[in-house]
């Protein structure tokens, strides 16, 4: 049956917030996101710049004429809405789905639609997947962190989160894993070995051997050796590798430099990997200055020790994570390269913290650590810090308070295998730091999610219960989060009672 919405201007289609629940947590935060607000703040970053106009000799009685020349418009397709992307961001994150998988699903999902401004459903895509790397580029790190401010903004504006409780936060560190292999000698070689040959073949030089056949035995041969714990031919087999290597770098660099100078500095890059990578297959320790390389294609990785006991190394970049200490509403997240100490990190993430919660009028006055930030006192003179080591120093209040300490714990849990940071696909160090406050951003929206179920269930309830107190009914509420309140209502008498509201 085709009928027509008083409220839209297709004649065939209906609205879509006559599709859905708008009960639905996440239509409830759709209509409380100040959209408006986050666009006004992102969209200066994707201002046209407009071409400078043509001064043209001819004169008039007003003076000089400013003509444009005719140049043709290689807009191409429209842009996508602003909102629309900033929702996919949030979606992305808060939902654990890909770049592929949140455009896919949000053709099939009507809330996701309401939630991102649209007013009619639409079975399709709204855009590429590649369009989402472009965007979260564009955005920069500044961008992502509005985003997040934004999710802290609304808790304290819905009154899920008390405005003091912000001044309050814990701060601890994690590794987020860079999508790389496990990096091993043996591994690293023959990736060497075969940009090397690659690289060669793409500036025309021509190599005497490639060493293709041997390169990937001796690759097999380490990987065997080293299972049977037979470490003697295990080294002799990366020693090989490692000749192997060796000979190709000096030829390419030798023939390249034969060719030209511009030859050589565009291969400058390959080659200097390689010898990293030789280099430092041959010794233990890394040298003076220099970091080891565990991924050709992210040098930016750094082996991180937990002291974990299943996971003594990780492989990615260190995340600063803040939240508050009654809540657990993150409040900051920050990446750190170089592997620094987790107390030379403290002062940039309660930077963080105090910029995100600006709006909101306050900014940390005590932060609760672990023993890793013990020494910074000085350098965070207007934050209280309290960690285990000032036991005898502190108040007995804030003794009890830092038993909620360990709160932060499963948050860094759920951040990692709910929101997608357990591994970071994206490129480079930029991207470590947009994915660390990204998938803060999609906590904050499911903390958000959930406070907004809670508190409209809590509030049924109290309605409900009260509605049977003056009627005379004994209550009959089963309190179940996701059911809708009139499923509770057993009786005919009881959906009578809550349809005098």
């Amino acid at each position: 049956m085709l009928f027509a919405c008083a409220a839209t201007d297709d004649f065939f289609r209906s609205r879509i917030d006559h599709m859905i629940d708008l009960r639905h947590p996440l239509a409830v935060l759709a209509s409380r996101m100040p959209w408006q607000e986050i666009e006004a703040r992102v969209a200066q970053v994707f201002s046209r710049r407009g071409r400078a106009g043509v001064a043209m000799p001819d004169l008039d009685l007003f003076g000089e004429q400013v003509q444009r020349a005719a140049v043709p418009s290689n807009a191409g397709r429209p842009r996508v809405p602003l909102r629309i992307m900033i929702a996919l961001l949030y979606l992305k994150h808060a939902f654990n789905e890909s770049d592929e998988g949140v455009v896919e699903r949000w053709g099939e999902t009507p809330t996701w639609q309401f939630f991102s401004g649209q007013a009619y459903f639409e079975h399709h895509r709204p855009c590429d997947a590649t369009t989402l790397i472009k965007f979260r580029q564009l955005l920069g790190e500044e961008g992502v962190e509005e985003l997040l401010a934004q999710t802290i903004n609304v808790a304290v504006e819905l009154k899920l989160i008390k405005p003091q409780e912000l001044a309050r936060v814990i701060v601890d560190s994690t590794a987020q894993h860079k999508a790389i292999a496990h990096p091993t000698d043996s591994r690293l070689l023959e990736t060497a070995r075969a940009k090397l040959v690659e690289a060669a073949q793409g500036a025309g030089i021509e190599l005497k051997q490639t060493f293709a056949k041997e390169g990937k035995e001796m690759g097999r041969k380490a990987g065997r050796y080293a299972h049977a714990r037979q470490f003697k031919r295990m080294r002799r087999a990366i020693k090989r590798q490692r000749t192997i290597v060796g000979r190709l770098q000096r030829e390419i660099d030798r023939k390249a430099s034969a060719i030209g100078q511009a030859v050589r500095e565009a291969l400058a890059e390959t080659l200097n990997k390689a010898r990293r990578i030789v280099s430092q297959s041959g010794q233990r320790k890394a040298a003076d200055g220099q970091p080891k390389l565990y991924a050709w294609h992210a040098p930016e990785v750094d082996c991180i020790s937990k002291g974990k006991a299943r996971t003594p190394y990780e492989f990615g970049v260190k995340v600063g994570i803040a939240s508050t200490l009654r809540g657990n509403l993150i409040v900051g997240a920050r990446a750190f390269h170089g592997n620094p100490y987790d107390g030379h990190t403290l002062a940039e993430q309660l930077e963080q913290a105090t910029i995100l919660m600006q709006d909101s009028v306050a900014k940390p006055a005590t932060a609760f650590v672990d023993l890793g930030y013990r020494g910074v006192d000085a350098d965070n003179p207007s934050v209280h810090i309290v960690h285990r080591g000032k036991a005898k120093r502190i108040s007995e209040q804030e003794r009890k308070l830092l038993k909620r300490r360990q709160a932060i714990e499963p948050i860094i849990g759920h951040l990692k295998s709910d929101h997608r940071m357990e591994r970071c696909h994206l490129k480079g160090e930029q991207g470590d730091r947009l994915h660390a406050v990204l998938c803060a951003a999609g906590y904050n929206i499911r903390w958000l999610l959930r406070m907004i179920a809670r508190k409209g269930v809590a509030f049924l309830q109290m309605v409900y219960l009260r509605l049977c107190q003056i009627a005379g009914l004994s209550p009959n509420w089963s309190p179940m989060p996701r059911m809708p309140l009139v499923h509770a209502l057993s009786s005919s008498a009881h959906r009578l009672a809550f349809a005098s509201i």
